[in-house]
């Protein structure tokens, strides 16, 4: 049995999961100046070293089996660069606040896939979850189908839920004999080369360009906040919690994603935006939290 759980214990992953809510208007401000596939590949890197150096300073190995590196790319190149890049180019075309409550519904499609791919039990908690997380989307769609306000930012942020909960099934099928933390520096390095690609196939004239302190803010917050920071702090956590637990909380993510939107940038959602988020986050509790019987 898991011992009881502290409130020290929750700690690592809360602060994660308000690093990475954090990070939703930090992105939005560098974007103002840094186009996305430079902000991406600048960002992934450097934390993709950043995760690296605090796995050796832990006396970790890097390496990674010879047969494990394909399961290591598909997922960093699904959870990673399309989620990252996905994200990115939603905020260009949607409120930020709007793209982050989009993008969580990741955990219902992975709830989807587990069970066509996987093969996981449809239970009744599952299906709760996907009517509430459906009903979220609606209470954020229809009021902007009436007035023709869907823009391209909807597919972005789906795709990326949808490309993160892909490659959490692709984790799941072929995991990787790695330790976590090592496992997503790979991944970010991986992330972060193949966005550097994009970078030198649409931006290279934007390269060298002098930055504003906001801007350069924001990128340091991405990178040693929303990257180092928070990635250390969700692997510590659920090495003391259990995984529903940390799941829970990192739900909290998308609600400060919002928050922040509405102090950093003045955005001001709109009821029909509450409504889904609430809608949303119950939808992705449901989906995440074992069952009683499982939990114990």
């Amino acid at each position: 049995m898991r011992a009881a759980t502290s409130r020290a214990d929750v700690l690592p992953v809360l602060l994660a999961a308000v690093v990475w809510g954090f990070n939703w208007p930090a992105t939005r401000i560098a974007l103002h100046e840094v186009p996305p596939w430079t902000m991406r590949a600048v960002t992934l890197l450097l934390g993709a070293l950043a995760l690296a150096a605090v796995a050796l300073i832990r006396r970790q190995s890097l390496a990674v089996r010879r047969d494990h590196w394909q399961r290591l790319v598909a997922a960093g190149a699904l959870t990673v660069a399309a989620f990252a890049i996905l994200t990115t180019l939603a905020q260009l075309s949607l409120p930020t606040s709007r793209a982050a409550v989009l993008a969580y519904t990741m955990p219902i499609w992975a709830a989807l896939m587990g069970r066509v791919v996987l093969g996981e039990r449809f239970t009744a908690r599952r299906v709760l979850g996907l009517v509430l997380g459906m009903s979220g989307l609606a209470a954020l769609a229809v009021p902007l189908l009436r007035t023709g306000e869907i823009s391209i930012g909807w597919a972005y942020a789906l795709g990326a839920a949808l490309a993160w909960a892909a490659g959490t099934i692709v984790s799941k099928r072929f995991p990787v004999a790695a330790p976590p933390l090592v496992v997503a520096s790979w991944q970010l390095l991986v992330g972060g080369l193949l966005c550097s690609l994009g970078m030198l196939a649409f931006e290279t004239d934007r390269l060298g360009v002098a930055y504003s302190l906001p801007t350069i803010a924001a990128l340091t917050y991405s990178v040693v906040f929303a990257q180092a920071v928070g990635y250390v702090g969700w692997f510590e956590g659920i090495a003391r919690v259990a995984a529903g637990t940390a799941a829970l909380a990192s739900l909290i993510a998308p609600a400060l994603g919002v928050v922040g939107a509405m102090l950093l940038l003045g955005e001001r959602p709109s009821p029909t935006d509450f409504v889904g988020l609430v809608l949303v986050l119950a939808a992705s509790a449901t989906v995440v939290l074992p069952a009683r019987s499982a939990a114990r």
